[in-house]
């Protein structure tokens, strides 16, 4: 990664480390809140290259009460170029990852699961519109995800090896 002020304003602006941790942050607790326990590691890895695409974050949105596989049966294009975005979006995934724990906001257990820590992020989605959907949308993918309950069955309906 290249220090931070090295880096292009459109990409400072865009990956912010405290945005991408509240996208994450979204994304584990609407995990928890249905599967009640952490999310898997391997599974965090696809919150932000889902969220933050605005054409996939908006597939995902029209499609709120539709199971994951659903979705991804009825837009096969979500699968185009996810395992790219998912490398390229992997430094800014850890760097978000250090900035909640920096801020003592997740938990990690043993096997290597997050969970959030109680009362660290509002429960009130706020911001401009496109942030709000980023954030509404990570919530929901955690809740899908934590339905089908498998890493694997996840990554190949995707397209991806984990």
């Amino acid at each position: 990664m290249k220090p931070w002020n090295s880096r292009p304003r459109e990409i400072r602006n865009l990956f912010n480390p405290a945005f991408c941790g509240l996208v994450l942050a979204r994304g584990v607790e609407g995990f928890t809140e249905t599967a009640h326990r952490p999310m898997p590691f391997s599974l965090t890895l696809l919150i932000l290259p889902l969220c933050l695409h605005k054409r996939t974050r908006d597939q995902i949105k029209e499609a709120r009460r539709a199971y994951f596989t659903k979705i991804l049966q009825e837009h096969p294009e979500i699968r185009v170029d996810l395992a790219k975005r998912s490398r390229g979006l992997l430094p800014y995934t850890m760097e978000a990852f250090a900035y909640l724990a920096a801020c003592n906001a997740i938990i990690v257990d043993e096997s290597g699961s997050i969970a959030l820590r109680e009362n660290t992020v509002r429960k009130r989605i706020i911001g401009t519109k496109d942030t709000k959907d980023c954030q509404a949308v990570a919530r929901s993918l955690g809740r899908k995800l934590a339905l089908i309950n498998d890493r694997v069955t996840i990554y190949s309906t995707l397209g991806i090896r984990p």
